[in-house]
């Protein structure tokens, strides 16, 4: 016990010494201990835990040499940078990797033989290297740390298969005690890990996933460019990461953001290593505000005071998604974490994993199928993220996610719940979520049909909830243990002991449906008070009831005068002018002219009524390239060039192309279509539409039109006339 004692009074007096602190966070001091004491060690700690210390101080206390193994050159360069600020001597860090010429690797092994290096960091792959191996073996090495440990697991976000070879490398080398550190793993993870690095027998230390500093909201990816920039500027001179899924995103939006006044800078792995440098740099020194990224940027960045994490794209898993928005508030301090989510990009994110092997592909669904759940669940999101590292969190409300703060309404589903675990009962545990919700919704699939479930007694049984409802009750049955989720059979589920006693004994259970956010993604949500901007919703009702007047001099629907997002923008912008009013989105110089004139009136009446300061910074200005396709699209179908010639000069998808003809014309600009459609469409199809928009409409929506038209008409089809209609009546 003296001993034991002894030890910690050492650590504490080294810690104060080295760190300049006087206490340790969380964990940290039973890791230490137990790896002076020469046991494997399986640390699990959150971001922003404080895991890098939990072998820093060992390496510096300890006989011998720390081999840390870390998966990035960037992460490696910081951590011996700032051990070396806690040192008068510079050799106590170095790492080996591909960034180093000879003479620097000379040095580098000087110093270790001389016994002045405590850490040595390598790239897993560096690690492999003959030369290298044979170097270590004659050194003494007090334990091997293995960091961002998730990436041995196929299952963890951020899989690299030259993780695998460290086990026979380390036997190669020489046994030392061996700690593992991440801060994201599943139970899965975690047992894939220990499982390859022979190290079942390790102690493991799990820390709390719960960041209770985080505020976390999912918005419809309705117009998240404009969205970004009003919730940056209302947050002016805080610190932010911007996450993107493609360097041409990432390009594009840090293009947009500097045009638009705010300091920012894009980071992604096809920039040259200097550039990357000297962004990466400019963040961590201040000098910008915001850094747009693909998920290259960050891991091991230590920025204490990132307030926000914006993720423009849904990411592929939950992993990394508590991983990137772990970024935020490192320092105990606010962080918003704020996702834009739209079905759409989970589809684009099944079609990238085409061509991959089937196992891989597999597991891929699998972690975008738990993202997707997560994303339109509207249970508190604190508690799903937690469920799924394993962590049961018992509050009701956290009070700082979008679903506590504006919740649904929340209904009885008891019985429902009893209904799901018979129907799991009765099929067994072969089949994934979404078969047991189409047997119980009734829906004839291929599936279906294929193991007779078409003929079970549970076929249709819950045909009078909506899937979106089905879809939160075996959400909950989950998280309440009824139902189990065999992670390693790709998502199969069963029914659990607890949850054969729930149907012998049921207890009371609410759920609030998940979210459709297809249906949303015109009714953007309004932020919480951390930030965001929200309508003034007296104005919005004031505007709202003007375009109904005016639509009805004109003889016109209200939707072609002006849509929802436009008096919405003016309710946020007031515009009391005519130039003004052209910015708004969705409105530009002809609309501006047109019908401009009555709504500047009211807006102005109202802004002195109310003495209301207007935000006329939040003008979000285009970046020239985008003004530079408006003209080249405008000019090619006054040439009346055929679209997919025009999609291909500017490299757009043929969605894309309607996308930007879209908002051309929704801000007043008037273009001939009609070529196209006589080449490509049917006449009595363009009537039977146009038809539609002009005289049964209630708003511009696709949804709706295509709910009305039927299924004899496409997307494509809809949209085109559409463009062709709001062109002839509302331009």
């Amino acid at each position: 016990m003296a001993q034991n004692l002894t030890d910690k009074e050492l650590i504490h007096q080294k810690l104060k010494e080295y760190f300049g602190f006087s206490s340790f966070k969380g964990n940290q001091e039973a890791v230490i201990l137990n790896l002076l004491a020469g046991r494997d060690t399986f640390v699990l700690m959150p971001t922003g835990g404080g895991k890098s210390l939990c072998y820093q101080l060992p390496a510096l206390m300890m006989e011998g040499v720390a081999i840390i193994i870390s998966p990035l050159i960037a992460l490696m360069k910081n951590q011996v940078d700032a051990m070396r600020t806690f040192s008068d001597n510079p050799g106590i860090a170095h790492f080996l990797n591909s960034s180093l010429n000879k003479n620097a690797v000379q040095q580098v092994r000087e110093d270790v033989l001389a016994g002045k290096t405590k850490l040595l960091y390598f790239a897993p792959e560096s690690l492999t290297k003959e030369d290298n191996v044979a170097f270590l073996r004659k050194i003494k090495i007090s334990f091997y740390a293995i960091d961002e440990a998730h990436c041995i697991s196929e299952w963890g976000h951020d899989f690299r298969p030259e993780y695998r070879r460290i086990r026979p490398i380390i036997n190669d080398i020489g046994q030392a005690p061996l700690i593992t550190l991440t801060a994201t793993a599943t139970p899965k993870v975690q047992m894939d890990i220990q499982k390859n690095l022979g190290m079942a027998d390790a102690t493991v230390f799990k820390s709390s996933f719960n960041r209770p500093n985080l505020y976390y909201e999912l918005r419809p990816k309705n117009d998240p460019d404009r969205d970004i920039i009003r919730f940056i500027k209302q947050n002016t001179g805080k610190s932010g990461i911007i996450y993107c899924l493609s360097r041409k995103k990432v390009e594009e939006l840090a293009e947009l953001l500097v045009a638009n006044g705010i300091k920012a800078l894009p980071y992604h792995a096809g920039m040259d290593a200097q550039t990357r440098a000297d962004n990466q740099d400019a963040f961590l020194m201040e000098g910008v505000d915001v850094i747009v990224a693909t998920i290259a940027f960050g891991m091991g960045i230590d920025k204490p005071d990132v307030r926000f994490v914006i993720h423009y794209d849904i990411p592929k898993s939950l992993e990394g998604y508590y991983q990137e928005t772990g970024r935020a508030g490192r320092d105990g301090g606010e962080g918003f974490c704020l996702t834009f989510y739209s079905y759409k990009d989970i589809q684009k994110l099944e079609k990238f994993m085409q061509g991959k092997p089937v196992a891989e592909q597999e597991i891929g669904k699998l972690l975008l199928l738990e993202t997707q759940s997560y994303a339109e669940s509207s249970m508190c999101r604190r508690h799903s993220l937690l469920h799924y590292f394993g962590e049961e969190y018992t509050q009701e409300n956290c009070g700082s996610c979008d679903n506590c703060c504006h919740p649904r309404p929340r209904v009885d589903v008891t019985q429902d719940l009893v209904l799901a675990l018979k129907a799991l009962k009765d099929i067994g545990d072969k089949f994934k979520i979404d078969h047991l919700i189409t047997l119980l919704l009734g829906k004839t699939t291929a599936n279906i049909k294929s193991y007779g479930h078409n003929k079970n007694r549970y076929f249709g049984a819950g045909a009078e909830k909506s899937e979106a409802l089905w879809s939160a009750i075996v959400r909950q049955g989950l998280i309440m243990g009824l139902i189990d989720k065999n992670i390693e059979n790709y998502g199969l589920i069963s029914i659990t002991e607890a949850g054969e006693a729930f149907i012998a004994k049921p207890k009371s259970v609410k759920v609030a449906e998940d979210r459709d956010f297809e249906e949303d993604e015109r009714a953007q949500d309004v932020a919480p008070a951390h930030g965001g901007g929200a309508a003034d919703e007296e104005l919005f009702a004031m505007l709202k009831d003007l375009r109904k007047k005016v639509a009805k001099q004109h003889d016109l629907p209200p939707f072609v005068i002006f849509q929802d997002p436009s008096l919405e923008d003016m309710s946020i912008q007031y515009p009391i002018t005519i130039e003004e009013m052209q910015n708004i989105s969705g409105v530009g110089a002809g609309k501006a002219k047109k019908f401009g004139e009555e709504f500047i009136k009211l807006i102005k009446a109202y802004v002195e009524e109310k003495d209301i300061i207007r935000p006329q910074d939040m003008v979000v200005k285009s970046v020239a390239n985008k003004a530079g396709n408006k003209i080249f699209i405008i000019q090619s179908i006054d040439r009346k060039m055929d679209f997919e010639d025009i999609a291909r000069a500017k490299n757009l998808s043929f969605d894309e192309l309607l996308s930007e003809i879209e908002a051309i014309v929704n801000s007043g600009t008037r273009l001939n279509i009609q070529y196209y459609l006589d080449n490509y469409m049917d006449e009595e199809k363009v009537e039977d539409i146009y038809l539609y928009f002009k005289e049964d409409a209630e708003s511009d929506s696709l949804d709706e039109a295509i709910a009305e038209l039927g299924s004899d008409y496409t997307e494509e089809e809809i949209r085109l006339v559409r463009i062709k209609f709001l062109c002839e009546v509302g331009n």
